[in-house]
């Protein structure tokens, strides 16, 4: 128990959710460049909540480090809940697309589309995935689905943070 009281009590839980971000972020990445599986629009989405929870936490903890409270700390830790819980959020709309259960947004239909980074040829397309096409499902759930569940986790562990540091932390 102290082991988990210590991991996410202070500045340790922010860090550690900025390397779960950047994690899931790289993981993306990887099912991009080395499965061959495109992002749609809606994928896209879902990697700009860990971006910006990347800046967001960043910031934070560079403010902490000039302004050491407890109250601080445990404020970052809520918003860090909040922005995973946006996670949530985005990946159950993107799931709930894929089960046919909310309509797909604008733009989200199978096709080419211009890369708008060519470099010369600005006529060079890439073909865009559905966004109601999952490419495959690991027990029931799809990469969008299990994205939303490690967000919904995550966003608990911040609670929790929160939770723990202002019963434990102490500052100078």
């Amino acid at each position: 128990m102290q082991l988990i009281t210590s991991a996410l009590s202070g500045w340790r839980w922010p860090a550690l959710a900025l390397g779960a971000s950047a994690l899931m972020l790289a993981a993306a990445h990887a099912f991009e460049s080395l499965g061959g599986l495109a992002p749609c629009p809606l994928c896209l989405r879902q990697r700009e909540v860990y971006w910006a929870l990347i800046a967001m936490t960043l910031t934070g903890l560079t403010w902490w480090r000039f302004m050491p409270k407890r109250r601080f700390l445990v404020a970052l830790n809520v918003l860090i809940g909040l922005v995973f819980i946006v996670g949530v959020i985005v990946a159950a709309y993107h799931a709930g697309v894929e089960w046919a259960i909310f309509p797909p947004p604008a733009g989200c239909s199978a096709g080419p589309a211009v890369d708008p980074f060519a470099i010369g040829n600005l006529d060079q397309s890439f073909d865009l995935p559905a966004c109601n096409d999952a490419p495959f499902y690991i027990l029931g759930l799809s990469m969008a689905g299990w994205n939303g569940v490690i967000s919904a986790a995550l966003a608990v562990i911040s609670f929790v943070a929160a939770a723990v540091t202002f019963r434990t932390y102490r500052t100078r």
